[in-house]
């Protein structure tokens, strides 16, 4: 956050409570005698463990007399300044306590520098005009429209930041800004901003608070109020994510529940929140409080600039509070003179001495009042401060009391940014700025209290002199002089009423502070927006901040504000606290959706365990008896080359698994599929559902769920990089879909469809849609291009230009050039001279935002030319635009350097390679044919565009890509297939190849076989007798054996 310097002063114990160092003590307590309690102690030899416990009782009242005394109490020494002595000298008594409490420098305070922030501008912002590019090109700025600036607010209820944003918006107008405010809630600011001659937009946020706006319209976006956070979760989404984002919050409530949350563990919602901040190009405060406060959300970009933040002065010179009976409640007399000490917003240490310098300042002026309290009138001092430790008031009447006030006089409000700061300033008869502390803005309390139109007085800060002079609009007095202080209170009061010339003096400070802070708060505003704001080369740069007019730069715009009825200011503070409670309830909605509460009954969750185990055991079973079933079973054997082959087929396969919708059935049979290109969640709302409409989603993270959406990035993976995404833009969805078209797209006619057409009402009606089906089907005008968004009516184009000047206006008036140089290349052309085709102007008009269609043999022709087109513009921007992120395309720093050009390459395509060009009305479906080719006749290029050539061209560049490799970056060979005649025949001998070695694979495996020896047998097998006749032929032989012998 800038830089915060420590702004915590030094505590005033310290020089008051110097002690001996350690030598010093140890040298005194050896020369010191032993006392007799010490020789009691030692003698008697008493139980220690007593008076220890002795000694901690005693330490532990000393802290419990510490807890009530104020954040840094004096001791001894330096209460005795707070007790008023007769014979004491009030001056030296000052003099004194400074130089007791050595160490209080009133001067040194926390300081926000947006160091950060400012380096980023000035970064970014450097001279583009030092920057060449090839053959010394120069960027040009057309300024054919006004830059564009949306406003958001939570509501239109009368509130101080509504006068703020009028005075600047009026102020934006003058120098050449065209606005337009969008609002979540009606009211009756409504009529200011219409005087002003602002077009309101009243939106109304679903409950997933999504709000359908093309934010990509304007060139930056400022949102007021935290209220507004919902405008702000819908920008952190692309495409809207890199658009100029200034946030302007006045309030103070988020900061001081940032501990509830942190206690109570809302790591989800601080993370948002923080999310939040992060998003924004500018974090806007009116105060340098505020950054402090947030500091726990700084992300880098927080900047002040002083804004109108007081609602107690009114264009009617009325007081808004109403001061009836705020006396009576606090037991005021209606006679009591009122004296509010004010003090700085920020907490240190020596709040209290200033508050008690402040007291012994006022005290000649209990003369002027009876101390018995027998007269009507009475001395009443109120100390305003935020709550510091809850002991603070305790403190206060301490000082009081020292300082011989009558019981009831002084008293300590605790306030914050609510009401209770406007009733008690609504009954002060004097304010007194009771803080030296030197800020770096203008103390806002101060400002009420000049518009309740009360005298002040207030130290000679230096913040405060520049708006406050002595004796005119207020009182001064230098800080180190608090005598200053008592004379001019006792000029202020006389008898205890105030004089008049007090009174006077406080009637020209209402009327200061009633237009106080206007300079600086425009010339902010308008000096911020000139550093955020990168303007394309068709808008024209606003005039000077230093041109405004000074009537906006001198008061605030009141005048807008006299008609409203119902003039009366919101209680803003409310609000936010019931827009954090449904935040935060919200919060809680979506935890317990995505964790659902589970039963605590411990036998519900054995009995799910139960389940779950009976289920897997099942599984696990009938698996096992499965592949046991399987084994057992005869399989069909086959090749590796089939088991191959198979594997192949299921993973080509795999991406038609899904069950197919009715959408899909229904486009399968249509003669046209219309692919809207889209990035990230932001379009979501703007694209269509219907069976003629699919999107295709340039990045992977951001395609939607539950959609057969294509993924850009898997079918050409030069998507996956995000250089080139940005830079084609939605023409890198025409190389997706053409790669492979035939797996993806069946249809003979293909189109596109911009989702930000739609945003614009320009797309396609029910109507229309029907009227381009029946073109086609019927097949009146053949090949051609349909489109139905018109370059004429193109909010860029407000003058009407041709083609060619429309070109170069919206890329730096650089695209003539780019086009010539591209084709130079293509064509093989040497030649230094600008070469464009000719596209006349004949009354009739042109495509643009890349919403057309054609038939899907065009289209793949179309393609192929812009494929060789797309790698010649690369090769002589990428360079430049890669490392330092210029082009001559744009003005400025630029990451869709390309996508300007290649939006308008359909038309120079489809005009020079004779086709017929129809303009659809989107709304009614007439057809109208544009640029007959009666008047075609002798300007077409029509040899430098036919297909034969191109083809002869593409073919040539895939042969040197896939015989030659060359080395070099080549962007061609990425954006789609490489083929040529050639790749024919090497598959083929491929192919042949294969088989060859299949063939002599088989031969030799045959061979094998036969020349493999085989083993000759060993003998003859005799096949063995019969059980039966083995038992017969042994008793035979038997039988002879005993004959012989």
């Amino acid at each position: 956050m800038g830089s915060l310097e420590n702004g915590v002063l030094p505590s005033k114990r310290d020089p008051l409570l110097k002690s001996l160092s350690r030598n010093e003590r140890n040298s005194s307590f050896a020369q010191r005698p032993r006392s007799r309690f010490a020789r009691f102690m030692v003698v008697k030899k008493l139980d220690y463990l007593q008076w220890i416990c002795a000694v901690a009782v005693f330490i532990f009242f000393v802290f419990v007399f510490q807890m009530f005394l104020p954040l840094s109490t004096v001791e001894k020494a330096g209460q005795h300044f707070l007790k008023l002595k007769e014979d004491d000298n009030f001056e030296g008594e000052i003099k004194n306590l400074f130089q007791e409490i050595s160490g209080l420098d009133f001067g040194e305070g926390v300081k926000f520098e947006p160091t950060r922030l400012l380096l980023k501008f000035q970064r970014e912002h450097k001279d583009f005009s030092h920057l060449s590019f090839g053959d010394a090109r120069k960027v040009v700025r057309f300024g054919h429209r006004k830059p564009q600036l949306a406003f958001v607010f939570a509501d239109l209820l009368v509130d101080p930041q509504q006068i703020l944003m009028v005075t600047v918006a009026a102020a934006l107008r003058a120098i050449g800004y065209e606005i337009e405010v969008y609002s979540l809630e009606d009211g009756p600011v409504h009529k200011a901003w219409k005087n002003v001659g602002v077009p309101v937009n009243i939106v109304e946020a679903s409950n997933d608070t999504k709000i359908l706006i093309d934010w990509l319209n304007y060139d930056a976006v400022l949102v007021n109020s935290l209220e507004a956070k919902d405008v702000i979760s819908g920008l952190l989404q692309e495409p809207f994510k890199s658009l100029p984002l200034i946030w302007t919050i006045h309030e103070k409530t988020l900061a001081t529940r940032f501990k509830k949350y942190v206690s109570d563990d809302r790591s989800r919602l601080i993370d948002d929140w923080k999310t939040a901040f992060s998003r924004a190009t500018v974090v806007v405060f009116p105060n340098h409080a505020l950054p402090v406060y947030y500091a726990a959300f700084d992300a880098g970009n927080y900047f002040v600039i002083p804004g109108f933040s007081s609602k107690a002065c009114r264009s009617d010179n009325s007081v808004v509070v109403v001061e009836e009976n705020l006396r009576g409640n606090m037991n005021f007399g209606a006679h009591d003179l009122v004296i509010a000490i004010t003090g700085s917003q920020f907490l240190y240490k020596g709040l209290w001495v200033e508050h008690a310098l402040v007291l012994q300042a006022l005290l000649p002026l209990l003369a002027e009042f009876s101390l018995d309290g027998s007269l009507s009138q009475r001395l009443r001092i109120i100390i305003l401060s935020q709550d510091l430790n809850g002991n603070y008031s305790s403190a206060i009447e301490e000082i009081a009391s020292n300082l011989n006030y009558p019981n009831g006089t002084v008293y300590h409000a605790v306030v914050d940014d609510g009401d209770d700061v406007y009733k008690i300033l609504s009954i002060a008869d004097i304010v007194i700025y009771g803080s030296f502390l030197e800020e770096q803005s203008f103390p806002d309390i101060l400002i009420k209290a000049m518009c309740f139109e009360k005298p002040i007085i207030a130290p000679d800060l230096t913040v405060i002199k520049k708006y406050v002079d002595d004796k005119v609009n207020g009182y001064l007095f230098p800080k180190r002089n608090i005598k200053v202080l008592t004379q001019i209170v006792l000029q202020l009061v006389s008898k205890g009423k105030i004089s008049s010339l007090a009174r006077n003096i406080a009637s020209i400070g209402k009327h200061s502070a009633k237009n106080m802070m206007v300079l600086e708060s425009v010339e902010g505003y308008a000096s911020l927006i000139e550093n955020v704001v990168n303007l394309p080369s068709e808008v024209a740069s606003p005039r000077a901040v230093s041109e405004i007019p000074s009537n906006f730069k001198t008061e605030w715009q009141w005048h807008y504000f006299k008609d409203i009825a119902d003039s009366k200011y919101v209680n803003r503070t409310s609000r936010i606290y019931h827009f954090l409670n449904k935040l935060e309830n919200r919060s809680n909605r979506t935890l317990k959706d995505r964790f659902p509460d589970i039963s605590s009954d411990d036998t519900f969750l054995y009995s799910i365990w139960e389940e779950e185990k009976i289920i897997q055991t099942a599984l696990a079973k009938k698996k096992r008896e499965d592949g046991e079933l399987r084994d057992r079973s005869e399989q069909p054997r086959g090749t590796w080359e089939d088991v191959y082959r198979s594997s192949k087929k299921a993973g080509r396969n795999r991406n038609d698994l899904h069950e197919r919708d009715d959408g899909e059935l229904e486009r399968t049979g249509q003669p046209l599929c219309i692919y809207e290109p889209y990035f990230g969640q932001g379009a979501w709302p703007f694209l269509h559902h219907g069976p003629l409409y699919r999107g295709l989603g340039l990045s992977t993270k951001g395609r939607r769920p539950r959609t057969d959406d294509i993924d850009a990035p898997s079918r050409l993976r030069l998507l996956s990089i995000p250089y080139y995404r940005d830079a084609l833009g939605d023409f890198g969805a025409f190389f997706a879909i053409a790669n492979r078209v035939d797996r993806i797209h069946k249809n003979s006619w293909i189109g596109f469809s911009s989702w930000r057409a739609t945003a614009k009402k320009a797309s396609l009606s029910k109507a229309a849609e029907v009227a381009l089906l029946d073109d086609i089907q019927a097949r009146r005008h053949g090949d051609t291009l349909y489109f139905w968004v018109r370059m004429d009516k193109d909010p860029r184009n407000p003058m009407q230009k041709d083609f060619w000047t429309f070109c170069d206006s919206i890329n730096a008036g650089n695209c003539k050039f780019a086009f010539s140089e591209a084709l130079k290349k293509m064509y093989g052309v040497n030649d230094s001279s600008t070469y464009v085709p000719p596209m006349p102007m004949d009354g009739d008009s042109w495509s643009v935002m890349h919403s057309w269609s054609l038939p899907t043999k065009s289209f793949l022709e179309f393609v192929m030319f812009s494929r060789m087109f797309v790698d010649a513009l690369d090769a002589q921007i990428y360079e430049e635009h890669h490392q330092s992120g210029f082009c001559y395309l744009s003005v400025s720093k630029d990451k869709h350097c390309y996508s300007r050009v290649l939006e308008l390459l359909i038309n120079v395509w489809a005009y020079h390679s004779a086709r017929r060009i129809v303009y659809i009305d989107p709304s009614t479906g007439k057809l109208e044919e544009q640029h007959s080719f009666k008047t075609r006749r002798g300007k077409m290029w029509i040899k430098w565009f036919n297909y034969k050539t191109l083809k002869s061209m593409d073919e040539d560049l895939a042969e040197e890509a896939d015989s030659d490799h060359p080395n070099r970056r080549w962007l061609w060979p990425s954006t789609g297939e490489v083929f040529w005649q050639g790749m024919y025949e090497k598959e083929r001998n491929q192919m042949r190849k294969q088989k060859e070695k299949r063939k002599q694979k088989s031969k030799d495996k045959i061979q094998r076989i036969k020349n493999r020896t085989h083993q000759k047998a060993l003998g003859k097998y005799v096949k063995p007798l019969p059980d039966d006749e083995t038992d017969n032929n042994s008793t035979s032989v038997l039988e002879a054996v005993e004959l012989l012998r």
